[in-house]
Order: C-alpha cells, then sequence, then structure tokens
C-alpha cells in the first residue's frame, strides 16, 4: 500500500470491536474520526495514549470526533484493556493487520539492533466523508488528545 497522505480517501476496513460486534469504515461515515493505531494493548506508551485519549474524549466530542482505535491485540486483549484503564471508545481488533497493511502502519521496526515488523503509532483524523484531513505520525502518547486538540483549534 502506498503511504496515505492528507485529502487522501481512507482506505476501507472492516474489523470486530472488543464487545465483538463488526464495525466498518462505512460505519464512521457522517461523523468525524480520530482513528489512531497503536502497537499494543497494556504497554506503557500505548496505555498513555490511550488514557490521553480517554481524558480528552469529551472535548474530542464537542468537536464533533468520535474515537477508534486499532492494534493487532485481541478482542480479549482489548476487553481487558478498557476495563482496566476506564476506555469507553472503540477499539478494533486487527489480528490479521490487513487494516494496519492498509494505512501504511505495518512497517519494519528496528530495537535493540533487532528488526521486526510492528505497527508504527499513527493517527488519522476523518471528516464526515472519511476523507483523511490530518496525519500525526510523531504521537506524543501522554499528551496526544491535546496535540490532536491544538491541530484542530488551528483551523
Amino acid at each position: 500500500m502506498a503511504k496515505l497522505s492528507v485529502g487522501d480517501m481512507a482506505p476501507w476496513f472492516e474489523c470486530k470491536t472488543q464487545d465483538g460486534s463488526t464495525l466498518t469504515l462505512d460505519d464512521l461515515k457522517g461523523s468525524r474520526t480520530v482513528l489512531y493505531f497503536y502497537p499494543k494493548d497494556n504497554t506503557s506508551g500505548c496505555t498513555l495514549e490511550a488514557k490521553s485519549l480517554r481524558d480528552g474524549e469529551e472535548a474530542l466530542k464537542e468537536r464533533g470526533y468520535r474515537i477508534v482505535g486499532v492494534s493487532p491485540d485481541s478482542e480479549r486483549s482489548h476487553q481487558n484493556f478498557c476495563s482496566k484503564h476506564d476506555l469507553r471508545f472503540t477499539l478494533l481488533s486487527d489480528t490479521e493487520r490487513a487494516v494496519c497493511e492498509a494505512y501504511g502502519v505495518w512497517v519494519e521496526k528496528s530495537m535493540y539492533g533487532r528488526k521486526y515488523m510492528g505497527v508504527a503509532r499513527t493517527t488519522f483524523l476523518l471528516n464526515e466523508e472519511c476523507r483523511i484531513t490530518h496525519i500525526f505520525d510523531k504521537v506524543k502518547t501522554a499528551e496526544h488528545y491535546q496535540q490532536i486538540i491544538n491541530e484542530l483549534d488551528k483551523k
């Protein structure tokens, strides 16, 4: 998949949520969406990012945005993550990594000289037509919701 850019239509997807229901891109049409991709439930950076978005959820709702998170974790893992950290937004279970690949966030990473495939922490803001209006590829985990608000307030 080619790298996505602002102005592109978001790639179509169909995924299971933490509660086992199915969510597709079409379900997001008509509302603005913070679609964020993260590597793994209950890891330090991902927990900070999720808590930041949880804490900013009302401010984002006031601006017309809903939050949807995506990671390769299972529905059960997402259920535990939501319960443990009082997350009230939707998490998608992308165990086959099809959504991550479609959005270009399943990439080769390197840690301590070891190369492996993983999720590049990335957030896409989508408008009501599911067109990408902003891409955050340098996510500040502990203050991500404020990072998004700052961008929205520029417009």
